[in-house]
């Protein structure tokens, strides 16, 4: 019997094929740019290893993209024909992602978790239920699961600085900051080029205000993200926050064409329109846009991949930065088209929260302020469900506060200034796009 880097037994035909899953699951852990490279080794070293294939269809669903949606039920299918004869643990990898596939992610959690109450070191096992918890919206269950495996693990045992990134962040989405903060240093102190403790502690940083803090922390570790995939550009997506809260647009805009959108760059043009990439951009060209800064025609590429992707609802928290890309250069047939599909999504959640915001989006893009408010208000306490950190629903929080604004609707300007002033740890007035209302209507 074989054994992966954890100790856990894998039912694989030769060293090679563990040996080359083992690293796979190194480059899915760390975020590199050459994780079909690694796949391509593995499946080569290992045809028949179903642990492989389950790999193979997990990382098709991380796009969030309908168009790999039969690339994951393709490797479903090989998983569930090779492990027949593995263990129970690979036949519940198996299982996971078949249902995964399936559309129920809550299920696909569920499997995760059993298979860590037995294996509390299967870190494929972790961190899917760590991924797909965060884009559901809970951060609750990321921190419980964190707390749960911790003690099993030792800092000796590969992946255990994975394990420190994920109670990074979890622990800061529950508003934790110093436990989080603490995990990442530490994390980052036993691998500097660690990008997802990088990433927790940018959030710490963002959430507390300490924007210069946050700007060396980027300028310090930037150097080791070399080979390292999207996530990258969110990094400096949160360097730009920082200097958009110090009103530096011209650096915002540089770091939006150089390192954000950086359409030049072959992960762009490998991925054109990854979720994470849209939401950073969408994001902080709507944020610009509040501001008065001329963004030119930065808008168009988006709205272009937005209507290339009118019918794909898999991510929820996407469809309103693709409404936004439409809106914005005034692509209402194509919005009108996008939000059918969205109101006709076999998910609850996409066609009674996600369809209701993305009406907000496209009404504030008409200049209808007063129905961006009443489509917008009765889903506010439910937006969470759709996904993303505290730092990326604000932009949301943020277009129903303008459109409250301009429709002059002095309630729900003070809603959601009592509702962001209650939760966020940093005051209104010295949050850039909440100043001008809190001085104003506070």
């Amino acid at each position: 019997m074989r054994h992966d880097a954890q100790g856990l037994a894998v039912t694989a035909g030769c060293d090679d094929a563990v040996a080359a899953l083992d690293a796979a699951i190194v480059g899915y852990l760390s975020y590199r740019a050459d994780m079909a490279e690694r796949m391509a080794r593995l499946l080569a070293a290992g045809p028949e290893f179903g642990l492989a294939h389950c790999l193979r269809g997990y990382l098709a669903m991380h796009a969030f993209n309908a168009a790999q949606l039969g690339v994951a039920k393709d490797a479903a299918a090989a998983a569930e024909r090779l492990t027949a004869r593995a263990n129970a643990r690979e036949r519940a990898h198996a299982v996971a992602l078949r249902t995964w596939s399936d559309g129920d992610s809550g299920r696909a959690v569920q499997v995760w978790e059993d298979i860590l109450a037995e294996y509390p070191r299967d870190i494929l096992a972790f961190r899917l239920a760590h991924y797909v918890n965060f884009w559901r919206g809970l951060p609750a269950l990321m921190l419980a699961s964190v707390e749960r495996v911790y003690p099993h693990w030792a800092a000796d045992v590969p992946g255990f600085v994975s394990v420190l990134g994920c109670l990074c962040f979890a622990a800061e989405e529950c508003g934790l900051y110093g436990p989080a903060e603490q995990a990442g240093r530490e994390a980052i102190a036993r691998d500097p080029g660690d990008l997802w403790a990088a990433h927790g502690v940018a959030h710490v940083f963002e959430m507390q205000g300490r924007r210069g803090e946050g700007l060396d922390w980027i300028a310090a570790h930037a150097p080791g993200w070399t080979g390292a995939n999207n996530l990258a550009h969110h990094l400096w997506w949160h360097a730009a926050m920082y200097h958009l809260e110090r009103r530096d647009f011209d650096q915002v805009l540089n770091l939006y064409d150089a390192r954000i959108r950086d359409l030049e760059s072959p992960l762009v043009q490998a991925v054109p329109d990854l979720y994470i990439d849209v939401q950073n951009a969408a994001s902080m060209l709507f944020r610009l846009g509040r501001h008065g800064v001329d963004v030119g025609a930065r808008w168009t590429e988006l709205a272009e991949k937005a209507e290339a992707r009118i019918g794909d609802t898999l991510s929820g928290f996407t469809l309103p930065h693709w409404m936004m890309a439409l809106a914005a250069t005034g692509r209402f047939e194509a919005a009108g088209r996008m939000l059918q599909a969205v109101h006709q999504s076999s998910d609850p959640t996409i066609r009674n929260i996600a369809a209701p915001v993305c009406q907000a989006v496209l009404a504030h893009g008409r200049g209808e302020y007063a129905q961006a408010v009443a489509a917008m208000r009765p889903v506010l306490g439910e937006m969470y469900r759709l996904g993303g950190s505290h730092a990326q629903q604000d932009v949301l929080e943020q277009l129903y506060l303008d459109s409250a604004m301009k429709a002059d609707s002095t309630n729900d300007v003070r809603l959601l200034l009592e509702r962001v002033g209650g939760r966020h740890p940093v005051s209104p007035h010295r949050r850039i796009g909440y100043a001008l209302a809190a001085s104003a209507w506070s």
